[in-house]
């Protein structure tokens, strides 16, 4: 691939349909149209919610999901999560998730973001040494869920 026009934006509701598709294939995941439209509609007016996408020539190609948590605690102070980062497979290697990780930097730093963390899946080895390479160091902790 040549040099890529690559540009980033906050997703919108007629976003969702190709951001479900991409998270489908780059995680096998199976969330449901309806399901990801409803979420999304009752947080699209929170600021501290926001689901990032990157484009090639209008083509939907990387995404994640950005969750800005101010704390009343000093020490953690306003910070993010990432999740859902992803980059359609056929174009991957190519700095793609670098850059949108710069987007999502200038992003938090704007909300007066602390730090930022990120989840993803043990399995996923290359986009965990792209991380590392980015900067993010790997915590001593655990992360514990609990179905409800």
């Amino acid at each position: 691939m040549n040099e890529l026009n690559l540009s980033f934006r906050k997703a919108t509701l007629e976003d969702v349909e190709d951001i479900i598709a991409l998270c489908n294939e780059c995680f096998n995941e199976q969330t449901s149209l309806d399901y990801a439209k409803e979420v999304f509609t009752k947080t699209m007016n929170d600021e501290n919610q926001i689901y990032l996408n990157g484009y090639v020539d209008g083509k939907l190609i990387a995404h994640l999901k950005l969750t800005i948590i101010p704390t009343i605690y000093e020490k953690m102070n306003t910070y993010a999560i990432l999740n859902h980062v992803c980059v359609k497979p056929e174009y991957r290697r190519h700095n793609i998730a670098t850059k949108m990780l710069d987007e999502s930097t200038k992003i938090c730093k704007e909300m007066g973001c602390k730090a930022m963390e990120l989840w993803s899946m043990n399995f996923r080895e290359a986009a965990h040494a792209c991380y590392i390479n980015y900067g993010f160091l790997v915590n001593d902790a655990k992360f514990f869920s609990k179905d409800i």
